[in-house]
């Protein structure tokens, strides 16, 4: 039996090892390229009709609609009633750290305990993994790689997606502290009668939820006030990790991401606000519109993190979560739209922000809910997040709406002016079959 199931591992290993070879990042993008007769769509709510985008060495240089392009030019694609978009951008994801979430060898997605401020996602990263292929097809060019945990769980990085190694891929690295909630809400506790069947509620259960989650957080707090003693400190008898590891938070060059989705939640993650100064980002936050405007007056981003979903309480109305991001916009709050759909995998974050149209999101605003909004909440909009000039040429070319499935047809990415492969494992897989059986030959293709 233990050779049969060592077998089956080597058989697995094998498929994500070898799968997908042919699918290497693009060099780099050297002299001038254009790209004309588009429809831009800049990232910034700007729409540039019958546009022109020129990109020198990586880096867009100029866009606008009465730009010449030299009769005598080499690269230059004409995309002709196509349009453009800044390459999308998923401000939450497991990406590279779980390939097959029922395969335990391919997850490396969390660390055992609750504090772990040292664990770093990105040199975890696996820039192979085939998942990242399937993204690039749906136009996601770029992706904040967040660790999981119970609690305090470690550093998130951005990458972009076409790289040979986590070094290369990285954006900004280290961007982000993740803290998981606590859900501070009381729940029954069943016992069990005589003979082993469930029984009511036990009222004998010394568990209490929300006071064992409000002494965590007090405890969180007392670590943060060590730390922040111990930084203070000109030199130290010994190294500690975990104090070290929130250096950069607690001086605002980290943003602090509090995975929440309760008022009572993302009020208690205020409190950090007010007595640490945290650049706070709120993920998850299904009930961030009902405190829209208190989130604002305090400068606190949001990432809606599943719109596809129920509402959080019975009380709400059954499409609350596709309204949520107009209800944000409305207030004046920087939001982002993510996809945590663990079947998607995030491939779905354009038709997400899609929904958000439909419950009250003009188009620009939605397109920039996952591209410059998330660029800017996740400090990396100086790079990417619009298509600019001085940016990285960073921008997809569809034939339809991208936010709109039945339309949205990816023909062409780059990423730092490279043109990337868009073959997929899935791509390959239907190419296999519709040729083994002649599938194409019979539908009349």
């Amino acid at each position: 039996m233990k050779k049969l199931l060592n077998l089956v591992m080597l058989m697995i290993a094998s498929v994500i090892s070898f799968a997908q070879a042919n699918v290497l990042p693009a060099p780099a993008q050297k002299g001038v390229m254009y790209v004309k007769n588009v429809t831009i769509h800049v990232g910034n709510g700007t729409v540039i009709e019958n546009g022109v985008i020129v990109v020198k060495d990586g880096k867009i240089e100029k866009v606008g609609k009465d730009i010449v392009v030299p009769a005598d030019a080499t690269n230059v694609i004409d995309g002709q009633g196509k349009q453009v978009y800044p390459g999308l951008i998923l401000p939450s994801s497991s990406l590279g750290l779980v390939e097959i979430s029922s395969i335990r060898a391919t997850n490396d997605a969390r660390e055992i305990g609750d504090m772990n401020p040292n664990v770093r996602s990105i040199v975890a990263y696996n820039t192979d993994s085939k998942v990242i292929n399937t993204l690039r097809s749906n136009g996601i060019l770029a992706a904040n790689i967040i660790p999981q945990g119970s609690f305090l769980a470690g550093s998130s990085s951005v990458v972009q997606l076409d790289a040979w190694n986590w070094q290369d891929a990285s954006l900004k690295t280290d961007g982000g502290m993740h803290l998981y909630m606590p859900s501070l809400m009381p729940r029954p506790s069943f016992g069990r009668r005589g003979g082993g069947a469930p029984g009511g509620p036990n009222p004998g259960a010394e568990s209490d939820p929300v006071k064992e989650g409000l002494q965590q957080l007090e405890n969180l707090k007392s670590f943060f006030r060590e730390a922040k003693a111990y930084l203070a400190a000109p030199t130290h008898e010994e190294v500690n990790l975990k104090f070290e590891a929130v250096k950069d938070l607690l001086v605002k060059k980290q943003k602090f991401y509090v995975h929440a989705n309760t008022v009572k939640q993302m009020l208690v993650a205020l409190d950090f606000v007010k007595e640490f100064g945290f650049d706070l980002v709120l993920v998850g936050a299904s009930e961030s519109w009902q405190i829209a405007d208190l989130l604002k007056q305090h400068n606190v981003s949001v990432i809606l993190q599943q719109m596809h979903s129920l509402p959080t309480t019975t009380d709400d109305d059954v499409d609350q979560p596709y309204k949520a991001a107009a209800a944000l916009q409305k207030a004046g709050v920087l939001f982002a739209i993510s996809d945590d759909d663990s079947q998607t995998r995030g491939r779905n974050l354009a038709f997400n922000a899609g929904t958000a149209v439909t419950y009250g999101l003009d188009k620009e605003q939605a397109l920039a809910a996952i591209t410059l909004n998330a660029a800017k909440l996740m400090g990396v909009a100086d790079k990417t997040g619009s298509i600019e000039p001085g940016k990285e040429a960073n921008f997809i070319i569809s034939s339809g709406d991208i936010l709109d499935m039945a339309t949205s047809n990816v023909t062409d990415a780059f990423i730092q002016g490279r043109k990337v492969n868009l073959d997929d494992k899935q791509k390959q897989l239907n190419d296999r079959y519709e040729q083994k059986y002649e599938l194409k030959q019979k539908k009349g293709f």
